[in-house]
């Protein structure tokens, strides 16, 4: 399987995975998060454990099972770790804990490496076994309510190390901390090249029009994502360029909110024919793929963002984006060279219409774009990250570059 990437990922990344899949060979690598269906962490774990496996390490992956309420006041830790006030009682913080003794129970634990994924399992260090552990954060923690990542730091401080995928998400935790970025498959459903047949196919399912200019946002519908901001641009624009906006997601069965902040877009969205809201089945990654290979120009205009891995699929398609001056979209969007960063409505949409009016500039942007993508942030790089640190804290901080 890691053969499929000769070619496609740089060389250098490819001959350290084999390094490091030497080196780790038959050793048990667990990954645990919280769904296995929504959302970016679940994606790459799909498309992840095949491909360590090809690599000969013995790579598993567990989800955690809880109820409503621990659902509930695990989306308030999130929202309170992200800047948002959320008042989480001490009666919440023992449900959280009992939620994951109870899965400590259920689940085998025993493995010679364990990523833990997100605030959900953070406890579960509580019930270690054996082996290197690691917390892996996916949110934007630069700024968080100061009680709620105090709490939480009281079990990320029991781990061998912390990984965040940006430098000033960091909390100090008294543990090693690095820096990972997440990253794309480029031979996933949702990444590989598709016939114009495959596109047309989907467009006419969601009966797309093709005869004007398609501005896409593919996200969660959640506050953060900005779904009404983005409406608010569309508008802006609409007044100069006639085009279609697409607002296209899937459900997380780790976000309760979703259901309410999708029927708040459906309101604010009113009657527009041109607004085309598409709630997606999980794993609708075909479509996705034909929708942003579709589009004239992709947005995540987040206001909050762990990484948002829908600017590198867009950028991988060679599509002009534009983003949230926020988390790890900074890190994707080199601002005027691979897309525009914005923050404002009025932002957003005086960047739409300069593609609109500028293919040639769009297309350029496009295709350095595409080219940054390679070289930072493909998966395999990410796994190469990944058994990095495994194999640093397991041997005491030497380096991989002796290997």
């Amino acid at each position: 399987m890691i053969s499929q990437y000769s070619g496609i990922s740089p060389k250098g990344d490819l001959i350290l995975l084999h390094k490091l899949g030497e080196k780790l060979n038959n050793r048990s690598f667990l990954h645990i998060n919280s769904t296995r269906a929504g959302g970016g962490v679940a994606e790459i774990l799909h498309r992840m454990i095949p491909i360590l496996k090809d690599l000969g390490i013995d790579a598993r992956w567990e989800v955690i099972e809880g109820d409503e309420r621990f659902f509930d006041i695990t989306k308030k830790i999130h929202n309170s770790l992200q800047g948002n006030f959320e008042r989480i009682t001490e009666d919440m913080w023992q449900h959280h804990y009992e939620v994951n003794r109870r899965n400590a129970e259920r689940l085998d634990l025993d493995a010679d490496a364990v990523l833990i994924h997100d605030p959900q399992p953070a406890p579960l260090i509580e019930f270690r076994k054996s082996g290197r552990w690691m917390w892996r954060c996916h949110i934007d923690m630069s700024n968080p309510v100061k009680e709620v990542s105090d709490y939480l730091i009281r079990y990320c401080s029991r781990y061998d190390a912390a990984i965040f995928s940006v430098a000033k998400f960091t909390r100090a935790m008294g543990i090693d901390e690095f820096i990972i970025p997440p990253s794309i498959d480029p031979i996933s459903e949702k990444n590989r090249e598709l016939t114009d047949e495959e596109i047309k196919e989907t467009l006419n399912k969601f009966q797309i029009p093709t005869d004007r200019p398609i501005i896409l946002q593919v996200s969660r519908f959640d506050r953060f994502k900005d779904p009404i901001g983005v409406i608010k641009a569309y508008r802006l624009v609409k007044k100069y360029n006639d085009c279609i906006l697409i607002l296209a997601g899937s459900p997380a069965t780790d976000d309760p909110e979703g259901e309410i902040v999708l029927k708040e877009v459906q309101d604010y969205a009113s009657d527009d024919p041109d607004i085309h809201i598409l709630l997606l089945p999980p794993f609708s990654d075909k479509d996705i793929n034909a929708l942003q290979r579709a589009a004239t120009v992709v947005l995540q205009k987040s206001l909050k963002e762990g990484f948002g891995l829908t600017v590198s699929e867009g950028m991988w398609k060679g599509k002009p984006v534009i983003g949230g001056a926020t988390g790890g979209i900074p890190l994707q969007i080199i601002h005027g060279v691979t897309g525009f960063l914005v923050h404002s409505v009025e932002g957003a949409a005086f960047r739409i219409r300069q593609f609109l009016n500028n293919p040639e500039m769009a297309s350029r942007m496009g295709e350095k774009g595409r080219e940054y993508v390679r070289n930072n942030f493909l998966i395999t790089r990410q796994i190469r990250d990944y058994l990095s640190v495994w194999y640093v804290i397991e041997n005491k901080g030497r380096s991989v570059l002796e290997l």
